[in-house]
């Protein structure tokens, strides 16, 4: 269990009043600390109001045998170190309490309720499969759910939910879309769990705007140690009638390939090392997958250019990594998190923290001095208040006319992704403007 930190700046002595709150701020992290979830808090050393902190958490899965996601909670950490030494949120001191949430929907819902038990302002750029279990205890106390990873159904769903980019669903309806122009034919492998069962759907609706026939949905074990029958089946049914490259590396009629999407979080990895093994007795076809399952870091861990991700089609929310409109983050990890391995600027989850944070501040500071509770954060969201990321979206706002016509994602305000592509070993804009998915999503059943 990850221990519950406070670190305060040392002080004068403090007043009976004072010295009562220290003591409820202990009883606190005690609290904390005997529920097996997992928590930390870092509320930063300086600036920002003493007296009336805005305290928030964020939780991601870490040390499981599924997806992790460290690096979101440690940016967390390290937004709140940055904010705090430059004056706080608007004069408040920013206090990030982060939770593990291991993978299953009991870590899930104890991160909630210990945020409930908290008292956090909100729950902040944080990753989760197991909406029904954290959604229902947060909206049970008010709290509102900015700028999650997007892999639930209540993210796009709940009226507490206030998420920054399309989610899964964008990215897979995206790389359909991106594929449309290229692919004869499509094997998409994909989790065997209850977020993954609407990928398949997703991708198709991406590759009927180039009138593709419906991919092949292949389910694999998210937690597996070896995929080589699902890389097997998968290479099979992308090259099958001849749609993908000939034996040779001729391709098929018309100068469409055969391609593998992939989307299996951190066992991508372990989906295309056993794909590479398996490839050679195939005809070649294309890869392809999203952010979140593939990123720089990986393809510079596989062999860059000379790896199995050369020529991958990758679909993102953002821009990629090295674009400048990055800087002020990658300058705040330098500054704050340098050494940390765990926070990685390229990772999506890293980027989504970065953004949903973003969002978090100028709530705040629209509120004007004001007292920083769930209801007035809800409050200045529902009612207009736009939010601008550099670019790194378009802008953002949660009224009811800014949200999108995509009937099973109500509170989709954001369909924007990028199409890019691995070459030379580095993940690049394929397309330099963003495309927007929109009509893909409301088109998918």
């Amino acid at each position: 269990m990850t221990a519950l930190r406070r670190v305060f700046p040392p002080r004068p002595a403090e007043t009976a009043p004072r010295a009562r709150k220290a003591l409820l701020s202990a009883a606190a992290v005690a609290a904390c600390a005997s529920v097996a979830v997992g928590c930390g808090v870092i509320p930063g050393t300086t600036g920002g109001s003493e007296d009336d902190p805005v305290k928030v958490m964020t939780w991601a899965p870490e040390h499981t045998k599924a997806t992790n996601k460290p690096g979101m909670p440690a940016m967390a950490e390290a937004y709140a170190r940055w904010i705090n030494a430059n004056g706080g949120l608007d004069g408040h001191k920013l206090e990030v309490i982060t939770c593990n949430e291991r993978n299953d929907p009991v870590g899930a819902g104890n991160c909630a309720r210990e945020a409930v038990k908290q008292g956090v302002a909100a729950v902040v750029g944080s990753y989760s499969q197991h909406g029904r279990a954290f959604m229902a205890p947060l909206e049970s106390a008010g709290i509102p759910y900015i700028g999650g990873y997007g892999l639930t159904d209540e993210e796009f769903s709940s009226p507490l939910s206030y998420p920054v980019n399309g989610g899964q669903p964008a990215l897979i309806a995206g790389n359909g879309r991106q594929l449309a122009g290229v692919c004869d034919r499509v094997s998409l492998v994909r989790p065997d769990t209850i977020a993954g069962d609407d990928l398949s759907k997703l991708l198709d609706s991406g590759l009927a705007q180039g009138h593709n026939a419906a991919s092949a949905d292949i389910r694999a074990p998210e937690d597996a140690t070896d995929y080589t029958p699902q890389a097997e089946e998968a290479l099979d049914r992308a090259s099958d009638g001849g749609s993908g490259r000939r034996a040779g590396g001729a391709t098929a009629a018309g100068g469409k390939e055969g391609c593998v999407a992939a989307a299996l979080g951190a066992r991508t990895d372990t989906f295309f090392d056993s794909f590479r093994r398996t490839e050679d007795t195939y005809p070649d076809v294309r890869t392809a997958s999203v952010l979140g399952s593939v990123d720089q870091s990986l393809i510079d861990r596989t062999g860059g250019a000379e790896g199995v991700y050369e020529g991958a089609y990758v679909t993102g929310w953002y821009p990629d990594g090295s674009d400048k409109r990055w800087d002020k983050m990658r300058e705040v990890i330098r500054e704050q998190a340098f050494g940390d391995n765990r926070v990685d600027a390229a990772d999506a989850g890293v980027q989504t923290t970065w953004i949903a944070y973003t969002v978090l501040r100028q709530a705040v500071e629209s509120l004007n001095g004001d007292e920083v509770t769930p209801r007035a954060l809800r409050r200045t969201l529902d009612q207009g208040l736009r939010v601008d990321t550099g670019g790194l979206t378009p802008m953002l706002s949660w009224r009811f006319e800014d949200m999108l016509a995509a009937g099973d994602y109500p509170r989709l305000v954001n369909a924007d992704v990028t199409f890019q592509v691995v070459r030379d070993g580095r993940l690049v804009l394929a397309r330099k403007a963003f495309v927007n998915v929109a009509k893909t999503l409301e088109s998918a059943h």
